[in-house]
This record gives C-alpha cells, structure tokens and sequence, in this order.
C-alpha cells in the first residue's frame, strides 16, 4: 500500500472510529436546546446570542463554539455570514435539525433520539462482541441483567423513557401513513398491535372515522391510560390472542422479534382478521433492507439492525426475501409494499 493510500486510510479509520461522538453532540445539541433556541428566536442566531439564550457559563463560549462547528459540519445546524454584522456568523436550523423543535402543529422526533442514545442502550452497544463470543445472553441482558422488555416493565422512569420514544416516532411517521389512505379502504375496525399510548390509531381514528381502533399492549403500558372516545385501549398478549378486526397493524414490531416469534404473532394474526375476500390483512410497517436505492437509507437500516441485535434477542431487520419467507410459512397467501417510508415500508399482508 503507498504511504497516502495508508494515510487515507487512517483518515477513514480515525472517522469510524469517532463517529459516536456524532450522535453525542446531536444529544447535546438537543439536551441543550439549541434547536429550540433559534426556533424561538425567529431568525439565525450568532454565538453570542445562543450562549445568552440558553444560559451557559461565560467560561463555556468557546466549548459552545466547538460545538457549533460539529453541528454544522455534520450538516444538523447550518451557518452562514452576517450580512448585517460582517464580523460575526449567524447559526440556522436545518432539515434535520427541524425534527427535533418543539411546535404545537408538529411531531418532535428529540424524544426518540434523546432515548436511542441514553445510557441504557449505550451501554448494551459495548457488550456487542461478547454477545458474538457466546450464544447464551444477549446484549442488553448482559449489561442490564434483564430483557428490554423486562426492564420497561421494572422501571417507571425507563418505560416512560421508551414510550415517549415510540410516541414521537409513532407521530412523526402517522401524517406519511394516513397519506396511503388508500391501504384503509374498506376496513371498519382495526387493531393496533403493540399501539403503546395510540398516536397512530388516533390519527388514523381521526382520519378515517368508519374504522373503529384498538390498540393491544401490555398491562403496564395501556392500563394508565384514559379513555378518550376515539380509541380503545386493551391489554394482552400478542403471542396469546389478538382481539379480532378487518385489519390487524404492526408498526415497528415484528422487527424486534427473531423469525419464530414473528411467526407466531403473524399466525395470532391471521386467526384474527377475516378471510381476504371479506377485507382481512395485516399492516405492516418496518423496514425492507435494499427497498431503497440510496445509499444512506441502507446504511441507516443496516445500522438500526446492529440496533436490535444489541437491544432486542433475536430482533432485527429483514430484506424482502425474509419477509416473504415468515409470511407463507404464517400461512398467508401473498403481500405488497405498499409505499417507502424512509427506512420503513409499509407492507400490506394478506391471507
């Protein structure tokens, strides 16, 4: 190898290496408020007046600029001269960085991202070659003592952490759902499995008032929860017993599981919607590896699936090679992918 093939290559592996500290000044970025901070101010901020807005130590300017200069490298902020102030830099929202603020007409994605980069998930990650060295314990239970799930179902802060993170994601993602309105045609009831507090059903709910929603979760997530007229909240198992519906709705579910449990909800599934010519079917969205040309929307999903391998036992995302196979050997006759969804697909499932 030449020398500037091998100092590329060290620039590269330099690169990957700190990577992680993208995702940490993202979560400082947002535990900061920075997003919120220009938002509110109406117009793009100079550093002076971020560090003023949000309050830091007079000591901390200098960090908080190092900061920015991150931020906006990895394109979350954007920062451009001050035509007004020809001295000074003004810093501005993003795309991306829109995702995140806080607006009453809009979903606010800092709480999914705030609870996929808390230490509870970090730590899981750093037991990854443990968990390939041996086939016992899987990497959360490794670093936690317990499941996922057995953990949202011990702790109240940490499942108030995750439901948060779903809710925000569940929102975010409903607008794109209820816009393929088309894969609701005549349905008249529908059940959320796994629904959590029932941001997509109520969306759907509102959208679609002739379909009647339920969502089915577990005791300590639904049993809290109020009525409010437009959805039914119903505790239960997925594994045991699924309430019947036209429609049965799985979002971001069946990827936590290994082949055999998604095997067995689509089954419970089956057992609970009406023959295909009546209207029955399973809605699924999660992702399909390679639906997508683009090259980053594979890299997200491939590395969402390095995810559920540290998170979730046996959980992980599939191509549609995978999905085909779960579907015939649940007993379902054919599927479509309906829409992409980003990383997501929305995949009808019929019987």
């Amino acid at each position: 190898m030449e020398n500037r093939d091998m100092l590329n290559a060290e620039v590269e592996l330099w690169n990957q290496t700190f990577s992680f500290l993208k995702s940490m000044t993202l979560k400082c970025a947002i535990e900061l408020d920075i997003p919120n901070a220009i938002h509110n101010h109406g117009q793009p901020m100079t550093l002076y007046e971020l560090h003023d807005a949000l309050s830091l130590p007079i000591n901390n300017k200098p960090n908080l600029w190092r900061l920015l200069r991150v931020l906006t490298h990895v394109g979350f902020l954007s920062v451009r001269q001050n035509t007004a102030i020809d001295t000074e830099p003004v810093y501005d929202l993003t795309p991306i960085s829109r995702l995140v603020i806080n607006k009453s007409n809009s979903s606010s994605l800092s709480p999914f991202v705030l609870a996929m980069l808390d230490f509870a998930f970090v730590k899981s990650s750093l037991h990854l070659g443990d968990r390939l060295k041996q086939d016992k314990l899987e990497t959360f239970e490794m670093a936690h003592g317990c499941t996922l799930w057995e953990l949202t179902g011990r702790s109240p802060e940490f499942n108030t952490l995750f439901s948060d993170a779903m809710a925000s994601d569940s929102s975010f993602l409903s607008d794109f759902i209820i816009k393929h309105g088309i894969v609701f045609r005549g349905i008249s009831s529908l059940v959320d499995v796994g629904g959590g507090s029932g941001s997509v059903s109520m969306a759907i709910a509102k959208a679609f008032p002739n379909i009647q929603c339920t969502v089915l979760d577990l005791p300590h997530v639904v049993d809290h929860l109020p009525a409010d007229g437009l959805v039914k909240f119903v505790s239960g198992d997925m594994f045991k017993n699924i309430p019947p519906a036209d429609a049965i709705f799985l979002k971001f579910i069946l990827h936590d599981w290994a082949d055999e449990d998604c095997i067995k909800i689509l089954q419970r599934c089956k057992e609970a919607i009406p023959p295909r010519d009546a209207g029955g079917k399973v809605i699924i969205v999660d992702a399909v590896i390679g639906s997508v040309s683009s090259t980053r929307c594979r890299e997200s999903q491939l590395l969402f699936d390095m995810m559920m391998m540290t998170v979730c036992p046996g959980g992980k995302e599939r191509d549609e090679e995978e999905w085909w196979n779960m579907f015939k050997e649940a007993g379902f006759s054919s599927y479509r992918i309906t829409a992409n969804l980003g990383i997501r697909s929305l995949i009808e499932v019929y019987p």
